[in-house]
């Protein structure tokens, strides 16, 4: 839903590409189709020419290269990142990629993710000298790799990976090579794909439709690749856990028209409002969708009730990011003007109000009037995820269990507070089902943390030693 007004947001989007003579260009492109995963900045380094330059700003990616700086960077080389800032804020100097050079060469950076052991590294880190140009938990890499003994920076890499605790996907871009990693975990999507005979990566398949590449295949939890003139290869730096991948992935965050570790976006939300067309059936004339995460799940809701989908909420898609204000006095003002009711369509009807997840409530409570102010006689509320009940530290912006109106209420009373005349979420298991994640009754490869407060790591970081040396743990 409105990313923006109701605070639920991913940390961002990744894009690279090897061995391509237009890759500034490409990275652009790729960019602009991850442009949903984050809004507050967007960067590209380019190489392979035996030197890393870059061009970053804050804004939308049109914003940000729109005086010609692409013709500026010129490379076979590029990796790009579009970021919505959580951990570290924002602010210019945050915007990714990171770059970092040295009389041993250059070292750029680009993370999708958040690192739960971040401060406790920084901490040791600059007890040991290092100082930090940023406050963002990505480069606290950057760090540990200068530190490190090893004498290939290879072997570099993979050492400081195995400090890292928590969700991320990262690219490395030097002069000579490009490296691709995922956590153990796997809580981030990150795929492989070809371009002729450039390689490409992107947190979502999207990207490779937009710039005409094939997909090869999901890049594995816990596996490094390195891309160079030799060609590409496969190695690890961690055993492979099971994996964990973002529910809220299929839920809300990636476009329809992606695939997530093989699983069709548009498929999976058809599929869950099919499956709370059958846990939560409701009398009622018309069916809508809060554009856009929810259309498809009202389309799957409509489709197994049998009450028509009909468009009755438009977004209005001019809305300058400005307007969005954080204040909660302005943000109910911002769902105003970004959303509609079509009252010709509400209008003296009882209608199903399919969303993908309450967090604050306050949109919803917001939306369920402007429908009845537009004519619905009802409006039930239907939520394709279970509540949202625990802070997500992987890099989704609900960092508190106080500004979740779930870990406070029951569904009945979260019902009052937004004026529905009936409300219903998906369940865990009928999530895990329409996913496809379901297994002999046990649930596979899903994060569920911020519906069940099961953590798949520990919090605050797993201990790798007193002292984070050069050379060893």
């Amino acid at each position: 839903m409105l990313a923006e007004i109701k605070g639920l947001n991913e940390e961002c989007g990744i894009f690279g590409i090897w061995g391509h003579d237009e890759a500034a260009k490409i990275t652009y492109y790729g960019l602009h189709s991850l442009q949903h995963r984050g809004q507050e900045g967007a960067g590209i380094v380019v190489g392979g020419n035996g030197k890393l330059t870059f061009h970053k700003g804050l804004g939308l990616v049109t914003e940000v290269f729109s005086n010609g700086e692409l013709q500026q960077l010129n490379g076979t080389a590029a990796i790009g990142h579009v970021r919505y800032a959580t951990a570290g804020g924002g602010g210019y100097a945050n915007v990714q990629p990171l770059l970092f050079r040295s009389q041993k060469g250059s070292l750029a950076l680009a993370h999708n993710g958040n690192l739960v052991n971040a401060e406790k590294l920084k901490f040791r880190l600059e007890q040991q000298g290092s100082i930090f140009q940023t406050t963002s938990d990505t480069e606290v890499l950057a760090h540990l790799i200068k530190r490190s003994s090893e004498p290939i920076l290879k072997e570099r890499i993979k050492e400081a990976l195995t400090y890292l605790e928590g969700a991320f996907a990262f690219l490395i871009l030097t002069e000579t090579e490009m490296y691709i990693a995922l956590d153990p975990h796997g809580f981030r999507p990150l795929s492989l794909g070809r371009l002729g005979g450039a390689y490409v990566v992107a947190s979502e398949t999207c990207a490779f439709d937009v710039i005409g590449a094939t997909y090869e295949r999901e890049v594995e939890p816990g596996e490094l690749i390195i891309i160079n003139k030799q060609g590409i290869r496969s190695e690890r730096f961690a055993p492979r856990s099971t994996r964990s991948i973002c529910s809220m992935e299929y839920i809300y965050f990636a476009r329809p028209d992606s695939n997530v570790d093989g699983i069709n976006i548009h498929a999976t939300r058809k599929n869950l409002g099919k499956r709370l067309a059958l846990e939560a059936p409701v009398e009622a004339d018309i069916v809508t969708g809060v554009p856009d995460s929810s259309i498809s799940v009202a389309i799957g809701y409509a489709e197994a009730t049998g009450i028509p989908y009909e468009l009755g909420l438009i977004k209005n898609r001019y809305v300058g990011r400005t307007f969005i204000q954080p204040s909660q006095s302005l943000r109910e003002q911002g769902v105003k003007m970004k959303l509609s009711p079509v009252r010709g369509v509400v209008a003296g009807k009882r209608v199903v109000m399919v969303d993908d997840s309450i967090v604050r409530g306050t949109t919803s409570k917001r939306i369920v009037r402007m429908l009845r102010e537009a004519g619905a006689t009802e409006v039930h509320v239907r939520i394709s995820s279970p509540p949202i009940t625990h802070p997500c530290f992987y890099g989704i912006d609900t960092s508190t269990k106080e500004e979740l109106i779930a870990a406070r209420h029951s569904v009945e009373e979260i019902r009052q507070l937004i004026e529905a005349d009936s409300l219903a979420f998906l369940s865990q298991k009928g999530l895990l089902e329409a996913i496809g994640r379901l297994d002999d009754s046990a649930w596979r490869g899903q994060c569920l943390a911020c519906f069940t407060g099961i953590y798949p790591t520990k919090i605050g970081g797993k201990e790798h030693g007193e002292c984070i040396q050069t050379g060893g743990r």
